[in-house]
């Protein structure tokens, strides 16, 4: 199998190029014509993103990340634990190697350790905290220890009875690996690395657990799950996971590691069995969680705390072997073109991933003011737009006037709605462009 290189991106909106970002993606290299790290820095660049995670230390990729301004977290592959946990000198090598040589032109942000050793290499878990430590002793004698943190990522399958979240707990079994990997997180500021895929959830649970719920859709109060001893409601799989690995931390006495989510996504195809696998629940997770991260609505055990999530993936990997969906995670081609069109409603630029028919739906100038008022009433109430911006006081308060007010509501609609056909008329009132109202 070749070898996987994944990138996770952090995407944000023009608007907030200063902000942190939230949201992210990665990409893996099994397919047929992997884009060179040139064309692959391009389309980061076309799509606002200022931060990658290579699933290694490629030379050419950091040599193509060099002063773009790119935060990038680079990787320690499985296959090379084994060497960095037995040698502090293999350790300090290899921080030389693809560390120094390259910071601060590439601007290097963490180092991932391994990925989801417990469970995909558990002949090498004895060994995943020794190699965490050997890096972090490499990166002090570098004098890169405040810059760079150090982590590994794990699928959220280490963690037991997930539901209710306050009652999960690790699998007791990794507790010699988990307790002194979360005393060296604590010690050094890095965050928890966790996968968390709502789509294996959902498949596994055979009807259990509702589409809906692990598509983010919104929810009748009834339906909502409640963990009977926090009464906390939950609306959707993802944040009951998050929360299940937060509570299995205080379990252990942890209660300050923050949480990254490394992985999240859901297939756009798959095979005769995958029946859930498609574009349409696609698009739905993932402009949902988008949505529901950017909006730094948090989880119900810590509202208003963000969590940072990496979408899975950019690129479909059509060489990849297993089963049909296994090969279509992707928000892209190969050749650039969008598998679809993400919808991000009052978003921002957060992922342009159309990049073949960017248009924007404006207000037209000469039109009957009260009329173009009583469609922005309409994108603002019944269409569903969050027109909170347009507040007095708010970003896009001023210019005050209709005009500017509708353009705003109707783009708004007309993204949120997939550029479909009709969603950008409002009897007639707006029209079709090329030109970003927001620049």
């Amino acid at each position: 199998m070749a070898a996987l290189l994944l990138l996770f991106l952090f995407l944000f909106a023009s608007s907030a190029l200063s902000q942190d970002s939230l949201i992210g993606v990665n990409i893996g290299t099994e397919v047929t014509n992997m884009p060179s790290p040139t064309q692959v820095v391009a389309l980061l660049k076309s799509q606002n993103i200022n931060r990658v995670r290579l699933y290694d230390a490629d030379r050419s990729m950091l040599l193509a990340f060099a002063h773009t301004g790119v935060q990038v977290i680079i990787s320690v592959p499985n296959d090379q634990l084994l060497g960095i946990s037995q040698s502090n000198a293999t350790a300090a090598n290899w921080v030389t190697r693809n560390v120094a040589a390259y910071y601060p032109a590439t601007n290097i942000t963490t180092i991932a350790v391994g990925s989801e050793v417990l469970t995909s290499l558990t002949n090498a878990a004895s060994v995943l905290v020794s190699a965490l430590k050997y890096i972090q002793a490499a990166l002090v004698t570098a004098n890169l220890d405040r810059q760079i943190k150090v982590s590994t990522p794990h699928s959220s399958t280490i963690i037991l009875d997930s539901f209710p979240p306050s009652q999960a707990f690790f699998n007791k079994t990794w507790d010699p690996v988990i307790v002194p990997l979360l005393k060296f997180l604590q010690s050094t500021g890095s965050p928890l690395l966790l996968n968390v895929y709502p789509y294996f959830d959902y498949v596994q649970s055979n009807g259990v657990i509702p589409l809906d719920y692990a598509l983010f859709q919104p929810l009748q109060a009834n339906k909502e799950a409640v963990d009977a001893n926090t009464l906390l409601h939950y609306t959707n799989v993802f944040d009951a996971i998050v929360d299940a690995a937060y509570f299995a931390m205080s379990y252990l006495n942890f209660t300050n590691i923050p949480i990254v989510v490394t992985e999240s996504g859901w297939p756009s195809k798959g095979g005769p069995s995958e029946h859930d696998a498609t574009v349409e629940n696609a698009n739905t997770y993932n402009s949902n969680l988008i949505q529901h991260v950017i909006n730094k609505t948090g989880t119900p055990k810590h509202p208003g705390t963000a969590v940072t999530t990496y979408i899975y993936e950019l690129y479909n990997e059509d060489t990849r072997p297993g089963p049909v969906s296994e090969k279509n995670w992707g928000l892209f081609y190969t050749n650039g073109t969008p598998v679809y069109t993400l919808r991000l409603a009052g978003a921002g630029a957060i992922l342009a991933n159309d990049t073949t028919n960017q248009t924007f739906c404006i207000a037209k100038e000469k039109v009957d003011r009260k009329m173009l008022q009583a469609a922005l009433d309409w994108a603002c109430g019944p269409g569903k737009v969050d027109c909170s911006a347009l507040m007095q006081g708010e970003s896009c308060y001023e210019p005050d006037d209709v005009v500017a007010h509708s353009t705003y509501a109707f783009n708004a609609y007309y993204q949120k709605m997939g550029k479909a056909s009709g969603s950008c008329d409002f009897k007639g009132v707006a029209t079709v462009t090329t030109t970003d109202p927001s620049m």
